[in-house]
């Protein structure tokens, strides 16, 4: 009998460990598995180098020694082209020096053989949700700049951008929208806006000053006649 699968079951995040010795590796595989997050393992700076290009990490453990290059310069050209990604670099030859080194090309933190396992995973922890939270916040921000996207309107204010919020709302609606207000208020800024972000944006939008009109010709100039 088949033994059923189990339901799929959400990681803490996605750490890659990047060491020349099978160990270190294997000890860290089993620690962070341990503690619920997923684990890749690269045993040089060659094939670690290949995997962070193929895919994102949460958080990379990069050893400072390895025997085809070291730890410093697969930093260093990482951070070329990806400056987000968390690096702890992890090393046997512990120094002020190194340390120092490696915060100055871009680590984001450092810790020398044999470490604290708790102040690691604490550490590790404290990272990933940090860079999660920094996540959101840039898109939470992104997506509030796309929904109050409207460059002819210019206002900060709570009353504004309640407004806005409502023109987000109605835009997509296939409804009549009537829109009141003093002269000058800006109802035909509105009218535009609500037209430039609907399924209609791709049609012309025609402004009528209905005052200026006679009884006679609004009803013709707004729904059009047929001549006889």
């Amino acid at each position: 009998m088949t033994a059923p699968i189990p339901p799929a079951i959400e990681t803490k995040g996605n750490v890659l460990v990047v060491d020349d010795e099978s160990d270190i590796r294997e000890s860290l595989e089993v620690l962070l598995g341990t503690e619920g997050y997923a684990v890749d393992l690269a045993q040089n700076a060659a094939e670690g180098l290949h995997k962070m290009e193929s895919r994102g990490y949460d958080l990379v453990l990069l050893d400072l020694m390895m025997p085809d290059r070291s730890g410093m310069e697969v930093l260093q050209e990482v951070r070329q082209r990806d400056r987000e990604t968390p690096i702890f670099m992890i090393t046997a030859y512990g120094s002020v020096e190194a340390a120092v080194n490696a915060l100055k090309f871009g680590a984001n933190d450092y810790f020398s053989k044999p470490w604290d396992n708790d102040k690691l995973l604490i550490e590790i922890d404290r990272m990933i949700a940090r860079r999660r939270l920094e996540y959101e916040n840039t898109h939470l921000k992104r997506a509030l700049k796309q929904r109050h996207s409207f460059p002819n309107i210019i206002g900060k204010s709570d009353r504004m951008v309640k407004l806005l919020d409502v023109v987000s709302q109605v835009a997509p609606a296939r409804s009549t929208i009537l829109i009141t207000g003093e002269t000058g208020t800006g109802k035909e800024l509105v009218a535009k806006a609500i037209h430039a972000n609907s399924p209609r944006a791709d049609h012309l939008f025609v402004a009528v000053n209905s005052g200026s009109l006679p009884p006679e010709l609004l009803e013709s100039t707004l729904f059009g006649h047929v001549k006889g």
